[in-house]
Parts: C-alpha cells; sequence; structure tokens
C-alpha cells in the first residue's frame, strides 16, 4: 500500500458529549456547539495518519481539501486543527470520487459518512478503490471501521491480498432521539480482511435477558451515592427497576431512588459526577463499554467518578469468542487506567471476571 486516501467529516461526532445522539444535520451541528461541544474528528484522523506514517513511512497520502484532510495532514505532528465548518453529503461523495485513483481510502466519520461513502463506491462502479472507516461518529454500528484510529493507521500500512464486504448500517436520527432504534442495512463496502482490527457491526440484546441484570445493579446501589446510567435498554431497565422514567438512548443520574438529571450533556455531567458510580453495558457483536454513544461520558468526566460497574449478558460475552471488551474514551491514559480485568455483572447474583482493553 503506497497511495493511500483520506476524508474526512469535520463535525462527525459533535453531537455526542451534547447528548444529541448523532451529528446530521447544521442544526444538530449548531445545537451541539452551543452545549460546549467539540469537534474531534479531526483529531481521531490525525491519530490514523501518524499511526500510518510510523509504520510505514514510505507511504504517499493524499487527502480531500481543507478541514476534509489536507488541515489533518499538516497538523498530523501535534493536534490536528479544530475546525466547525460545515460539510454536505455531496462534498462526502465528491471527495471520494476524487481520490478513486488510491490503493485504499480512509474515511473519518461515523455511519452517515459510511453511507456518504457507500453511494459514491456505487457512482464509481468497479472504479471505486477499497475503503476503511476511522471511528469518529456518535454511533459507529456498520461493520466497515476499525476498531480505533490507531487500529485504522495499522491496517492501512499492512499490505493486503484479501478484501472482504463489510455491512454499512444506519439509522433514522430523528426516531434514535425518540428512543426508536431500527438499524438499516445500506450495503456493503470493500474493506481489508482482517476481522481482529475491524469493529464488525452491533447486535442486539435478547429481549428480557436485562431483566435480572438490572436487579442485581439496584441490589448493590448504595444510599448517598450516585449512578450514571449510559444509553442502553439493560441500564433503561436499572432505572425501571428503581420506578423511574430513565432514557433508553441518554445518560441519566440517579441517587437514592431519585432522577437527579436526565438525559445529560458531558458538561451537565461533569458537575454531577464527583463519587459517582458509572454503569454501562456493552455494545453486543463489537464489546465496546465506552466510546460508542456514550461520549457524554468522557475522560474528564471519568476522572471524577469512584467506580465503573459492567453490564453484559453470558450471551454478549460469548458471541465476543474471547475477543476482549473495549474502551475507546480518546484519551490514551484514561483508556489505558480503565484496561485489565473487570467485574462484569451478567445476571442477578451473577458476574464473571473479564478482560477489558483499550482499542
Amino acid at each position: 500500500m503506497t497511495r493511500v486516501g483520506l476524508v474526512v467529516n469535520p463535525v462527525a461526532g459533535i453531537g455526542g458529549p451534547a447528548g444529541l445522539k448523532g451529528s446530521d444535520g447544521p442544526e444538530v451541528q449548531r445545537a451541539a456547539l452551543a452545549r460546549g461541544a467539540t469537534p474531534r474528528a479531526g483529531e481521531r484522523a490525525a491519530l490514523a495518519v501518524r499511526t500510518l506514517r510510523a509504520a510505514r513511512p514510505d507511504v504517499e497520502i493524499v487527502a480531500a481539501p481543507g478541514p476534509m484532510g489536507e488541515d489533518v495532514l499538516v497538523g498530523e505532528a501535534s493536534t490536528a486543527t479544530v475546525t466547525t465548518a460545515v460539510t454536505t453529503a455531496a462534498d462526502t461523495r465528491a471527495a471520494v470520487h476524487a481520490l478513486r485513483d488510491v490503493g485504499l481510502l480512509l474515511f473519518a466519520g461515523g455511519d452517515g459518512t459510511a453511507r456518504d461513502v457507500l453511494d459514491a463506491v456505487r457512482e464509481l462502479g468497479g472504479q471505486a478503490p477499497p475503503v476503511l472507516g476511522i471511528p469518529a461518529g456518535v454511533k459507529v454500528y456498520s461493520g466497515c471501521f476499525a476498531l480505533s484510529p490507531a487500529a485504522a493507521g495499522l491496517l492501512a500500512a499492512e499490505d493486503h491480498d484479501e478484501y472482504a464486504e463489510a455491512e454499512v448500517v444506519d439509522l433514522d436520527e430523528e426516531l434514535y432521539r425518540q428512543g426508536r432504534v431500527s438499524p438499516r442495512l445500506y450495503g456493503t463496502l470493500t474493506v481489508p480482511a482482517a476481522r481482529h482490527r475491524l469493529s464488525g457491526r452491533k447486535a442486539s440484546t435478547p429481549p428480557g435477558s436485562a431483566e435480572a441484570i438490572a436487579r442485581e445493579v439496584v441490589a448493590r446501589m448504595e444510599p448517598g451515592t450516585r449512578y450514571v446510567l449510559g444509553p442502553g435498554a439493560t441500564t433503561q431497565q436499572v432505572g425501571r427497576h428503581l420506578g423511574l422514567a430513565t432514557t433508553l438512548l441518554g445518560v441519566d443520574v440517579v441517587e437514592d431512588g431519585a432522577l437527579v438529571a436526565a438525559d445529560v450533556t458531558e458538561r451537565d455531567l461533569y458537575d454531577l459526577a464527583e463519587g459517582a458510580v458509572v454503569v454501562l453495558s456493552a455494545i453486543g457483536g463489537q464489546g465496546f463499554v465506552l466510546g460508542r454513544g456514550n461520549q457524554q461520558i468522557s475522560p474528564r468526566v471519568l476522572g471524577r467518578t469512584k467506580d465503573l460497574l459492567v453490564l453484559a449478558t453470558q450471551q454478549k460475552l460469548a458471541a465476543l469468542n474471547g475477543r476482549p471488551l473495549l474502551v475507546d474514551t480518546g484519551e490514551e491514559e484514561t483508556d489505558s487506567r480503565l484496561s485489565g480485568h473487570v467485574r462484569v455483572i451478567t445476571g442477578y447474583r451473577e458476574s464473571v471476571i473479564y478482560r477489558m482493553e483499550c482499542t
């Protein structure tokens, strides 16, 4: 691989810390900025580029103009330029067309960006290069993404003889914000065949399997301690056992059986998290505990908390086939601190010790 292309969606993921469950559309992006969110897609793309160049100094990287790639290459030695530039799906498609002659196309974004890349690949027909996603969005359910920016860089540095088809899925963000999760398969993209460095597609939790876990979490709750409940059906079941109307896809804070705050932003959570216990469920099929859909629980928020409870059914753990649970907060020090063997609550009075790693 001597020539790699780079396309960045500069505002991908900005809605996550703001509690907006996505970043699609200029109105959502403006709302995220008003809530104190900062774009990080360029920073994550820069990490992938640095990793790629460290492994393959001879590689040629060509990028889309300005904040869609070139700014990342200029700033990669330190940190990428933070930008709030607004780009469109048409811009992404045009960038893919312009870089169609590369050996591999890296794109930084989320599932919405993956859809735009897929549209461009279909327009190009047989002229499209293989691609690989750098995870930078709020929801990263598609299987065409590397586990992390560093994994994307390492994978791009390798010579590949085999390629595979990876699914592109996305959600209707408006329905998603209403708690209606309905992933739709849009098609597949050709990616390097390296299962150990790809995130895989998200899998759902079987109905009813969360109730026993929720009972155990509630039984462990201590008076005078705040609990931060992350997104997901399992953590929402914890709220139901407390008799509270917590959100399915947001982050909520409870204490002594009462709802302290619902659907909080990262900024709000920082003020509430001192001495709190964070309760998170693993994403089925992928194994992510942090960094996918729960960006409100940032490294600085985690620095104020006292403990982390990880939840997963036995079926979810078995489906990982020995692969670890994963954390990807975007801060190496935090990810390293959270790595190791953790106790995972799998049912009422049931738990196992399982390995958790940074990506």
